[in-house]
């Protein structure tokens, strides 16, 4: 059995453990050291003294601190130059600085340079264990949120749009290009191809992202149901409506509203959707009242929305207010190149969530994963990954842990040489010439690794100058 691994500790838990680093500036070298004692008691203190301002200055440039406390009045070099240095080398850093009651007036000059609090003199350690507490929290609070923040652009930012064919390269300059705007998009693509996710980014690196993004599943939902879920309804408007209801597009005021299967819209919500999309303004069911809204809106669809244009199924004039921006993902049969990327980052979002310790996949793997055709696109094979993590039993992720419907591609011989395995499942090569099928691996493997001869021999389990006899043989090209 795989060692469980320990839950990963959470940014706030991980900063709470980690002590903060206190740099004391005073030319009083008795006090700065008191000062410096009774924040190190805690035991979450890292304390550096420094005895006058030169010193402060020389370790401000050299070292790293997350709270500095500085007397104010010293020789040359005072408490307000190290306050100024303090920010324009460690910007994060909170500045506290010590006065006596004499200089309360540069006290508050210090803080309108960005001290983060005064203290008088003579200092009372509670008060100054508190002030450093409170630095210190405000600090942590604006790491985590800043971490939060990358999570986010990891997840949802340009990045967590992965893969590196060319299909979506052209995708995410598409993305760069729409999201700043607040132009309609429509996202076309099969199931699973992640239209969500990409809605989710466009959201996330616009000028909206700071507002809500709101998701409706269209093809869920009764025509009834569907406008009092987008526009809202007042209290007795129908029956079983007890009280009034805020609709997404409300909910999304300032955001986005992201509609999925917009296809399968009724006409009829098609007409009012069109109106909101030209006017900006909704009507909650059973109401007269306008209630102005700004909302950018991004729909999706496994649908081809221009058919059903053309049979009188879906509005002329709604399709074209959609369709300004028009991103159309690949099925994942289309981009192979990208299976490796998307099986490592869901590998190690799996091993994370579920606590498991996981080398990663063996070639035999990878191999058949590779080449299988993924109907489900990305969500199934986000789903396999999880499955193979979940059963898995010595650590690396093999044909044992594929689940029944991905055969493996190469089986291992009893001499230990790769032999291809064809099935009724392998693009229908069953009842194919040896030949056939030859050619056709040799296609594949050269179209999984972008013309890479030695890869597609080590996946072919070949000799280079076979594959290259092959190829010449076939008349293929790499």
């Amino acid at each position: 059995m795989p060692t469980p691994v320990p839950p990963i500790a959470t940014p706030a838990q991980v900063w709470s453990a980690t002590p903060i680093r206190v740099l004391v500036v005073d030319d009083d070298e008795g006090h700065a050291e008191a000062v410096a004692e009774s924040l190190e008691r805690l035991g979450r203190y890292d304390c550096v003294v420094a005895n006058s301002g030169a010193k402060g200055i020389a370790l401000l440039e050299s070292e790293t601190f997350d709270v500095v406390v500085t007397d104010l009045k010293m020789g040359e070099i005072d408490g307000l130059t190290i306050l100024l240095k303090s920010k324009e080398e460690l910007p994060e850093a909170e500045v506290i600085v010590l006065t006596g009651h004499g200089s309360i007036n540069s006290a508050v000059t210090a803080m309108q340079h960005g001290a983060n609090t005064y203290l008088t003199k003579p200092l009372d350690i509670q008060e100054l264990r508190g002030a450093v507490e409170k630095a210190s929290e405000a600090l942590r609070l604006r790491r985590y949120a800043a971490e939060l923040n990358r999570r986010l652009d990891e997840k949802f930012g340009f990045e967590g749009v992965i893969g590196g064919s060319q299909a979506m390269h052209k995708i995410i300059t598409q993305l760069q290009q729409a999201a700043p705007t607040d132009s309609t998009v429509l996202i076309q693509g099969e199931n699973g191809t992640g239209k969500e996710l990409v809605a989710r980014a466009i959201h996330h690196n616009s000028r909206r992202k700071s507002k809500p993004f709101v998701p409706l599943n269209i093809s869920a939902l009764s025509e009834s149901i569907l406008e009092s879920e987008l526009f809202g309804h007042e209290k007795g408007s129908f029956t079983g409506a007890e009280r009034r209801r805020i609709g997404h597009f409300e909910e999304a005021n300032g955001g986005t509203l992201f509609l999925d299967e917009v296809g399968e819209m009724p006409m009829t919500t098609q007409i009012k959707l069109l109106r909101v999309l030209e006017d900006g303004v909704i009507t909650r069911v059973g109401s007269n009242e306008q209630v102005k809204v700004n909302v950018r809106l991004v729909s999706a669809t496994n649908a081809d929305l221009k058919e059903m244009v053309a049979k009188g199924s879906f509005r002329r004039d709604l399709y074209y207010r959609l369709n300004v921006v028009n991103i159309v993902l690949p099925p994942l049969r289309e981009r192979r190149s990208d299976i490796p990327l998307l099986l490592e980052h869901f590998q190690k979002e799996m091993t994370r969530r579920h606590e498991r310790k996981i080398e990663g996949f063996s070639k035999s793997a990878l191999r058949a994963l590779a080449a299988y055709d993924w109907p489900g696109n990305i969500r199934q094979l986000r789903n396999t990954v999880e499955r193979m993590v979940v059963v898995d039993l010595d650590g690396l992720l093999d044909t044992d842990d594929l689940p029944d419907d991905i055969p493996p591609l190469h089986p291992e011989r009893s001499d230990g040489q790769p032999t291809p395995m064809i099935s009724g499942g392998q693009d229908g090569l069953v009842g194919k010439s040896l030949s056939d099928v030859e050619r056709y691996y040799i296609e594949r493997a050269l179209e999984l690794t972008q013309g890479k001869r030695d890869e597609a021999a080590e996946m072919l389990g070949i000799g280079e100058r076979t594959l290259y006899r092959k190829i010449k043989e076939y008349g293929l090209s790499s």
